[in-house]
C-alpha cells in the first residue's frame, strides 16, 4: 500500500497545470551569513536528499542570507534544472541604505528579477512571489509589472506572500479584468501556532484558484517540543536574530499558549511512534486548500525527519484532538451570522443543503 503522500505524488499549483510535490524544500537555511545556517556542505546534502526522493519544488529569495541561498541553490540545480521547480521572492531590500531596493514597485520588482537570475545562475524564475505587501505601491502597478515579466519570458508563474485577503482578492481580480498572467501560489504562515489565516486568508485561495504553500509549518520550531517555558521570550529586535531562539521569539509564537499546543502534538506523536515534527506537518496537509508545506531543514537529519511527515496518517480521533487545543475564536462576520437566531432569519425553519 502506497502511503498517503509521497514527494512524486504531485499535486498542480493553484489554478495552473503545473506539477509540485506536496513538500516544497525551504532554503532559507541555505548558508551562514545569517548565522545559524548550513554551510554548502550541508546544504547540498540536503537538496540531493529532497531531489533524490523525487522532490520538485524549491523556495528561495532574493535576500535570503544576502543572496547566498539562491547562490549555492544555482550551483545545485545545474544538470537537473529542468526538473525543478525554482520559486524565488521580491520585495525584502537588497540594500538597507538603499530605498529602492526593497519594496512592491516596478523598479525594485525589476532590478531583484536580474539579481535572482543572476544569483541562482538561470534563464527564468520558474514561481516569482510578492514577498510581502508593502502598503504603498498601486495594485495597477504591481500586476502589471508582473504580467510584463512574464511577457518577457523571465517569470512563467506568480505568487505572493503575507498579504491581507482582500488585497490579494483585488490584485487577482486586476488580472483578470485586463487578462495579464493570475497569481496561481499563496505563502502563508500556517500551523497548529498560527491558524488565523482560516479566517479569510485560506477560504480566499481556495475561491480563487491559489495552491497554499504554508511556511513555517513547525511554527518557527515550537512544535517540536524542544522549547519549555524557561525559553518564554518577548523578544522583538528589527534586525533579523543570530539565534534560532531569537528568530522564534520575534515571530511572536515563544508564548505559553503555543507551548500548550506543542504539548498536544507530542502526545499525539508518543502515540504513533512519530517525531512531533512530523505530526505537525502532516496536520498541514489535512487542509484541502494546501498544495504542500514548505520544510526547512538545517541539517540532514532534520530534513529526513521532516520527509517522513509523508507517512505519517492520523486518526479522527488525533485531528479534533489537536483541532481543540489550537482553535481560534471566530471573528465577524462569520461570529455573527453563525449565530442560530441569524441563521434562521436567513433560511427561516428550513434546512439548507451544504450549509453548517
Amino acid at each position: 500500500m502506497m502511503p498517503p503522500h509521497a514527494l512524486d505524488r504531485y499535486r498542480l499549483l493553484g489554478r495552473s497545470g503545473l506539477r509540485v510535490s506536496p513538500l516544497a524544500l525551504g532554503t532559507m537555511t541555505f548558508g551562514e551569513a545569517w548565522g545559524w545556517g548550513a554551510d554548502a556542505g550541508e546544504a547540498q546534502r540536503i537538496f540531493d536528499l529532497y531531489v533524490d526522493r523525487g522532490g520538485n519544488m524549491i523556495d528561495t529569495a532574493v535576500n535570503y542570507t544576502g543572496g547566498e541561498s539562491e547562490r549555492l541553490l544555482g550551483s545545485f540545480i545545474k544538470d537537473k534544472r529542468d526538473r525543478l521547480v525554482i520559486g524565488t521572492k521580491f520585495t525584502m531590500a537588497r540594500d538597507p541604505a538603499n530605498i529602492n531596493s526593497g519594496g512592491n514597485h516596478r523598479y525594485n520588482l525589476v532590478r531583484s528579477v536580474e539579481a535572482s537570475l543572476n544569483q541562482l545562475d538561470t534563464d527564468r524564475i520558474d514561481l516569482l512571489y510578492l514577498h510581502a505587501w508593502d502598503f504603498t505601491t498601486s495594485p495597477d502597478e504591481v500586476m502589471r509589472a508582473l504580467d510584463d515579466l512574464i511577457r518577457a519570458g523571465k517569470v512563467l508563474y506568480l505568487g505572493i506572500c503575507n498579504t491581507p485577503a482582500w488585497r490579494i482578492a483585488q490584485l487577482q481580480t486586476i488580472a483578470d479584468l485586463h487578462g495579464w498572467s493570475p497569481l496561481v501560489a499563496l505563502q502563508i504562515e500556517y500551523s497548529l501556532v498560527e491558524r488565523t489565516v482560516e479566517h479569510e486568508l485560506i477560504p480566499m485561495a481556495r475561491e480563487l484558484g491559489l495552491g497554499v504553500l504554508p511556511w513555517s509549518p513547525l511554527g518557527g520550531g515550537i512544535l517540536t517540543g524542544k522549547y519549555r517555558a524557561s525559553d518564554l521570550s518577548d523578544e522583538n529586535g528589527a534586525d533579523v536574530a543570530p539565534t534560532r531562539k531569537g528568530v522564534i521569539a520575534s515571530s511572536g509564537h515563544l508564548n505559553a499558549s503555543a507551548l500548550t499546543i506543542a504539548d498536544s502534538v507530542k502526545a499525539v506523536a508518543d502515540e504513533l511512534g512519530a517525531t512531533p515534527s512530523q505530526v505537525a506537518i502532516a496536520w498541514t496537509l489535512l487542509n484541502p486548500a494546501v498544495t504542500g508545506p514548505i520544510i526547512g531543514a538545517r541539517t540532514i537529519e532534520q530534513a529526513e525527519d521532516n520527509l517522513a511527515a509523508l507517512d505519517i496518517v492520523l486518526t479522527d480521533e488525533q485531528r479534533e484532538r489537536l483541532d481543540a487545543a489550537s482553535a481560534v475564536d471566530p471573528i465577524f462576520p462569520h461570529r455573527f451570522v453563525s449565530r442560530p437566531m441569524v441563521r434562521q432569519l436567513m433560511f427561516g425553519t428550513n434546512a439548507l443543503a451544504g450549509v453548517d
